[in-house]
C-alpha cells in the first residue's frame, strides 16, 4: 500500500505550488484544490498506517481503497504536472524579434487555454475523490486494524527446533567467532561480545546456535532469547529469567512485572556467575539499549553473542561480525544432499540447471534449503526444475512452497520506512544479476518523485544515497565496485530479495516488465512503470499513463526500428535507452516533445549529435551521456534550468557550449565534459551549487596549438601563448574558488597549463581531488586551501623538492598517489617527519628518463604513523640508459608502525634494472620486513616487454 502512499506525498507539495499567485487559478479552481489538498492529506495519513500492516492482514476492501487512491493521486498528479509545463513552457529566443512578440502571444493563449483545462480536470477528480470517500464509508473501510504480531517466528521452524542434519558451511565461520570469543587479551576477564550481521536466510541463528551449543557447559548459566522485529522487552526479559534458573522463575510469565524489576533481577542472578547469552534478532539500537542494563560486568569473562541484520546496529552493539554467504563447495553439499543425497546422485541431465539454480541462491542457506525442498518431490521432472530456475527472481513467491522464506524475508521489507519500501521495490525494474550504479539509481529515485526534501540544505544526491545506504545497512542490497574508502559504487540485488520484491511489484501494478509480467486487456491504464529485458516485439497496448521506460540488453534495438513510437508517451519521465547502441540520435527530435522528462539516458557509439529540440525539456533533471560519443553540446542544452546532473561522452571527449554555461544554475554533477576556452572557464565560476566536478582542460585557441614542425615558431609567438593559458588558468582556478560546495573535483590536461592561481577561499568540503597531467603542483594544494581533503591523486610532470613536503601537512589525508613524469632533478625527495599523520594508503609513482634514480626510501621516525599499504613504482623509460637503478641505504620500514604490506614494482622497456638490482632490493625489504612488528606482507615485480603481471592490490584502489 506504500505506492499509493508515496504518490500522495509526491503530489501533496505540487498541489501547495500550484495554489501561489504566480499560476492565477481562478477562485473555483483554487477552491477546487484546497478541497483535494485537505481530502488527500486525511487519504495520506490513512495509507501510512495502512502501510504499517503486511499486506496478507488486509482485507480484500482495505487493498482495493488503497487502490483507488494510488490511482486518484497518480492521476492528478498528471495533471498538474501538465498543467505546470504548458503555463511555463520553453523560454521564448534571447532576441527581440517578431517571432518573439508571435511566440509570446502563443504562449499567453495557451496558458488561458491550460487554466481552462485544469479547471474541469480538477472538477472531474473532485467528483472521483467524494465516489472514493462515499464508496469507503458505505463498505466500512476506514478502521484499519494494527498489525497483527506473527504467533510463531518462522525462523523458530527452520533453525531452533527442525530435526534436520547438521548444517552445512558454517565450520569456518563457528571457528572464527568461537576465536573471537575464546581469544586471549589484556582485559581477558571483562565480558566480550560478538554480534553476527547478515542479510536475512544467511544463518545468522544457525551459526550463533552452532557456537552457543559447543560452548554453554563451559558457563555456569545461560539462555537463548529473540527479541525480534516488534520487540516485547518484557517477555525476553522474563524468557531470559526463566532459562537462567528455571526452578526460581518457573511462574515468571504469569506475573505483571515493570522491566526495572526484571532487570534488577537478571543482575541479580548474573553478577556472581560466568555466563553465556545469545540475543537473537535485533532490528533496533533501542531494545539492545535496555538489555544491556542486565548483562552486568562482573568481571568472570562472561560472552554475548547477538544477531542482526542491520549493519549499523551490529557495529553499535560491539564485536561486528559479518557473515559471508556459503561456498559453491557447501551450497551443493546442501543442496544435492536435500534432493539425491549427495551430489554424485545427481542425474547428468540435471547438472546444468542445477548449476543455475545455486547461482541465483547466492550461497543463501535459507533459500538453498527452500529450493530444494521445493523441488525434492520432482527429482525426475527437468522441466519443472527449469521452471523453478526460470521463475527465480520473477515473483516465485506466490508459491506455496517458498512461504516459509517470504516470511522470513518480508520481516525485513515491513520494518522498512515507506519511502524505502518504494526506493526497494523500484529495483526490480532491473534484470537479475544486473550491477546498478549508485549514482544513476539515485537520481532516476529523484526523477520519480521518490526522494524528497527535507527541511535541511541537504541536495537530492545527499538524501538518496542515505536511502541507499540505509538499504545497504539493512542488507537488502549488496555492494559493488568498492573504492578505496570501502565505499560502494553500485550494488546488485540478491535473486532471493530480487523474487519478493517482483512479486510484491507485481500484486501493485508498481513495475511491468516485458515480456515477463501477462498483462490483460484492462491494463492499458494501469502501466506506469515499463521495463524491457529482451529483444522482443514492443507491446501493442497504447499505455496512455506510462512515466517510466526503461531497456536492458538487446531490447534497444526496438527503438532502432520505430522510434516514433516513443512520441505518444506524453507522460514520460524517466527515459533510459543505456546499454544498446542506436542507430542515430540526431534522429531523436521527438525527444523534445516530452516535455515531462525529468531523466534521460542515451546510447551511441557513433560521432553523434544531440538534437535541438532537447532545449525544450525545461524539467529535465539528468541527462546521462555516458554511454555516447557526444562531441560537441547543442547550444540549447543552456535552457534546462532544472538541470541537477549532465556526464558527458564516456571518451570524455563532449564540447561545452561556447556560451551560456553560467545559466545551468542548479547544475550538482557536471562529469565528462570539456573546457575549451577562458569564457567557459570563468562561467563555470557561476555554478555555486555544483558538488562533483570533472572536466578535462582541451584549449583550441590558436596560440595553444602552433605546430612545432618547422621550428619557425617566434619567441613572441611562445610569449603570447604563455601569456594566454595563464590567463585561463587564473580564470579556471578563481572559478573553482566560487564553488564553496565542491566535494569532488577532477581535472585533467591536455596541453601544458599551468593550474596556477588563487582561490577566493578555502574549499571547506572538498574531499576528493585527482589531477592528471599537470605540469607541476598547482599553488592552490596547500593545507589552509583544502581543510578536509582526504583523497588525493595527482600525477605531474616535474618534481620540486618542497611538494612532497607541502603535501605532507594536509590535515586530513588518508588516500595519496602522487606520480611523476622526470621527477626531481636536484635530489630524492623523502617524506619529511610528522608528514602525512592520517594515510593509510599511499602510492608513489615515477617514471623517469635519469640514467640512474634511487627509491626515494627513507622514513624518518614519526612520518606516516597510520600508513597499512605502501606502493612505490618506476617506470624506466627507453631513453633511459648507460645507469641502474640502486637502493643504496635502508627502507627504514621500522618508523612505520601500522604497515601491512609493501609493493614495489618496476617496469621497463628495456633491460635497464639488472637481476642482482632486483635480489638486493628483495633482500632489503625481507630483511626489514622480518624484523618489523607487524610482518607486513612484501611483494616485488619487474614487468617488461609488454607483459602485464596482475596486482596483488585489488584494481580499483588505483584507478
Amino acid at each position: 500500500m506504500e505506492f499509493a502512499s508515496v504518490a500522495l506525498r509526491t503530489l501533496l507539495p505540487k498541489l501547495d505550488q500550484l495554489l501561489q499567485n504566480e499560476y492565477k487559478l481562478q477562485k473555483g479552481v483554487k477552491e477546487g484544490i484546497e478541497f483535494l489538498h485537505h481530502e488527500l492529506r486525511m487519504m495520506h495519513a490513512a495509507l501510512e498506517k495502512v502501510g504499517e500492516v503486511p499486506i496478507e492482514q488486509l482485507d480484500k476492501l482495505q487493498r482495493i481503497w488503497a487502490q483507488d487512491v494510488r490511482d486518484l493521486s497518480y492521476d492528478m498528479e498528471d495533471i498538474v504536472d501538465t498543467f505546470m509545463v504548458d503555463v511555463q513552457g520553453p523560454d521564448p529566443p534571447g532576441k527581440r524579434s517578431a517571432k518573439k512578440i508571435f511566440k509570446k502571444l502563443i504562449k499567453r493563449v495557451s496558458k488561458v487555454m491550460a487554466r481552462r483545462e485544469i479547471a474541469q480536470e480538477i472538477k472531474g477528480i473532485r467528483e472521483r475523490v467524494r465516489e472514493v470517500a462515499e464508496r469507503r464509508d458505505r463498505y466500512w473501510v476506514g478502521d484499519i486494524a494494527p498489525a497483527k504480531k506473527t504467533p510463531v517466528d518462522p525462523r523458530l521452524l527452520t533453525v531452533l527446533y527442525t530435526q534436520a542434519t547438521k548444517p552445512v558451511g558454517i565450520d569456518e565461520a563457528k571457528e572464527q567467532v568461537l576465536m573471537r570469543l575464546t581469544k586471549q587479551g589484556h582485559a581477558d576477564h571483562q565480558k566480550r561480545i560478538v554480534s553476527i550481521a547478515g542479510f536475512g536466510g544467511l544463518g545468522k541463528t544457525t551459526l550463533a546456535k552452532a557456537v552457543y551449543d559447543e560452548i554453554k557447559e563451559q558457563f555456569g548459566c545461560t539462555a537463548f532469547v529473540s527479541v525480534s522485529r516488534n520487540a516485547d522487552i518484557q517477555k525476553l526479559l522474563k524468557d531470559m529469567l526463566y532459562q537462567l534458573d528455571q526452578k526460581k522463575f518457573g511462574a515468571i510469565h504469569n506475573k505483571m512485572l515493570d522491566e526495572r524489576f526484571l532487570i534488577e533481577k537478571a543482575i541479580e542472578s548474573l553478577k556472581s556467575k560466568r555466563y553465556l547469552i545469545v540475543i537473537d534478532d535485533i532490528w533496533d539500537i533501542e531494545p539492545w539499549k535496555i538489555i544491556e542494563c542486565a548483562l552486568i560486568e562482573n568481571n568472570m569473562r562472561s560472552r554475548i553473542i547477538t544477531t542482526t541484520r542491520v549493519i549499523d546496529v551490529a557495529k553499535k552493539v560491539g564485536g561486528c561480525y559479518r557473515l559471508k554467504p556459503l561456498s559453491a563447495e557447501s551450497s551443493e553439499v546442501l543442496f544435492y544432499g536435500r534432493i539425491f543425497g549427495s551430489k554424485d546422485k545427481c542425474p547428468g541431465n540435471f547438472s546444468e540447471v542445477s548449476k543455475k539454480i545455486l547461482k541465483k541462491c547466492g550461497g543463501v542457506p535459507l533459500a538453498i534449503i527452500t529450493i530444494s525442498s521445493l523441488l525434492a518431490d520432482k527429482s525426475d521432472n527437468i522441466k519443472e526444475w527449469c521452471n523453478v530456475c526460470d521463475s527465480i527472481g520473477l515473483g516465485l513467491g506466490n508459491n506455496h512452497g517458498m512461504d516459509s522464506m517470504r516470511k522470513i524475508l518480508l520481516l525485513s521489507y515491513y520494518d522498512l520506512p515507506c519511502h524505502l519500501k518504494t526506493c526497494l521495490l523500484y529495483l526490480c525494474i532491473f534484470p537479475e544479476d544486473y550491477k546498478i550504479k549508485k549514482r544513476w539509481l539515485i537520481w532516476r529515485w529523484v526523477a520519480e518523485g521518490f526522494v524528497q526534501h527535507r527541511q535541511t540544505n541537504q541536495s537530492f544526491l545527499d538524501i538518496g544515497e542515505s536511502y541507499f545506504n540505509e538499504l545497504l545497512n539493512r542488507s537488502l542490497i549488496q555492494p559493488a565496485d568498492m573504492d578505496m574508502k570501502g565505499t560502494p559504487h553500485a550494488c546488485r540485488v540478491h535473486d532471493t530479495v530480487l523474487d519478493l520484491i517482483s512479486s510484491i511489484s507485481k500484486e501493485e501494478s508498481f513495475i511491468t516488465t516485458w515480456p515477463h509480467t501477462v498483462l490483460g486487456d484492462d491494463m492499458e491504464s494501469k502501466v506506469r512503470r515499463l521495463s524491457l529485458h529482451s529483444n522482443t516485439t514492443w507491446p501493442t497496448m497504447d499505455m496512455p499513463k506510462l512515466r517510466s521506460l526503461s531497456m536492458f540488453k538487446s531490447a534497444a534495438a526496438v527503438i532502432n526500428r520505430t522510434p516514433s513510437l516513443l512520441s505518444r508517451y506524453h507522460l514520460l519521465r524517466v527515459l533510459d535507452l543505456r546499454g544498446r547502441e542506436l542507430k542515430s540520435l540526431a534522429s531523436l527530435g521527438f525527444i523534445g516533445s516530452l516535455s515531462h522528462l525529468r531523466y534521460l539516458g542515451l546510447s551511441s557509439y557513433a560521432d553523434d549529435q544531440l538534437p535541438l529540440e532537447i532545449g525544450n525539456l525545461q524539467f529535465l533533471q539528468t541527462l546521462d551521456l555516458s554511454e555516447t560519443e557526444v562531441k560537441q553540446l547543442p547550444s540549447s542544452i543552456t535552457g534546462l534550468r532544472q538541470l541537477i546532473c549532465l556526464h558527458g561522452g564516456y571518451r570524455r571527449t563532449t564540447r561545452l557550449p561556447d556560451d551560456g554555461l553560467k545559466k545551468l544554475t542548479s547544475l550538482e554533477v557536471l562529469e565528462s565534459v570539456i573546457i575549451t576556452s577562458k569564457c567557459i572557464a570563468e562561467e563555470l565560476g557561476h555554478l555555486t551549487r555544483l558538488r562533483v566536478l570533472m572536466v578535462t582542460v582541451w584549449l583550441t585557441e590558436p596560440d595553444c596549438s602552433k605546430s612545432e614542425s618547422d621550428g619557425s615558431e617566434s619567441e613572441s609567438d611562445s610569449s603570447e601563448s604563455d601569456d594566454w593559458m595563464a590567463e585561463f588558468a587564473k580564470a579556471l582556478v578563481e572559478s573553482l574558488g566560487k564553488l564553496k560546495k565542491i566535494e569532488s573535483l577532477e581535472i585533467e590536461v591536455i596541453h601544458a597549463v599551468y593550474l596556477d592561481g588563487s582561490l577566493e577561499e578555502p574549499l571547506g568540503n572538498l574531499c576528493r581531488l585527482c589531477i592528471k597531467r599537470a605540469p607541476e603542483v598547482p599553488m592552490w594544494i596547500r593545507p589552509a586551501w583544502l581543510p578536509v581533503l582526504s583523497y588525493l591523486d595527482i600525477k605531474v610532470t616535474y618534481e620540486h623538492r618542497e611538494d612532497i613536503q607541502i603535501l605532507g601537512r594536509l590535515p586530513c589525508l588518508r588516500y595519496l598517489s602522487f606520480a611523476t613524469g622526470y621527477g626531481c632533478k636536484e635530489e630524492r625527495c623523502t617524506v619529511g617527519p610528522d608528514a602525512f599523520p592520517h594515510v593509510v594508503r599511499c602510492k608513489f609513482e615515477l617514471d623517469t628518463f635519469y640514467p640512474r634514480r634511487v627509491v626515494p626510501s627513507m622514513f624518518p621516525p614519526g612520518a606516516m604513523p597510520e600508513l597499512q599499504d605502501f606502493k612505490f613504482e618506476i617506470r624506466l623509460q627507453h631513453f633511459c640508459s648507460g645507469g641502474e637503478l640502486t637502493v643504496d641505504d635502508d627502507l627504514a620500514l621500522a618508523h612505520l608502525p601500522s604497515l601491512r604490506s609493501v609493493t614495489v614494482a618496476f617496469y621497463r622497456d628495456y633491460p635497464t634494472v639488472s637481476e642482482e638490482v632486483v635480489t638486493s632490493i628483495r633482500e632489503k625489504l625481507e630483511h626489514e620486513a622480518a624484523v618489523h612488528p607487524n610482518y607486513p606482507h612484501i611483494d616485488l615485480k619487474c614487468y617488461s616487454g609488454g607483459h602485464c603481471i596482475v596486482d596483488d592490490w585489488p584494481a580499483h584502489l588505483w584507478n
